[in-house]
């Protein structure tokens, strides 16, 4: 089993910055990648960001350019910088184990409020 802790978040103006932690713990060894998701009130979970135990990232066309994810070990951080407004949601950890078939783990969310 894998816990995730996300911390970090908070209310930020236009055009500031955040770094969000996830801190990993449990059976961290089967973990195959990691990454960010967010949802927004009244959308669906969407996909922020990636990364794999080889290193490789990716990210959605949104944030590409502002945000940044890293590892460390246990830790996974994501770096916003250039917020906007439409980047305020819930930001969710997320880790994957398994290889031919994905199981997901999840962090309670961590609240990013950007205003105008």
């Amino acid at each position: 089993q894998v816990q995730l802790v996300e911390s970090g978040g908070g209310l930020v103006q236009a055009g500031g910055s955040l770094r969000l932690s996830c801190a990993a713990s449990g059976s961290i060894f089967s973990i195959h990648a990691m990454g960010w998701y967010r949802q927004a009130p009244g959308k669906q979970r969407e996909l922020v960001t990636t990364i794999t135990n080889s290193g490789s990232t990716n990210y959605a066309d949104s944030v590409k350019g502002r945000f940044t994810i890293s590892r460390d070990n246990a830790m996974v951080y994501l770096q916003m910088n250039s917020l906007q407004p439409e980047d305020t949601a819930v930001y969710y950890c997320n880790a994957v184990v398994g290889t031919g078939i994905p199981f997901h783990y999840w962090g309670q969310g961590t609240q990013v409020t950007v205003s105008s």
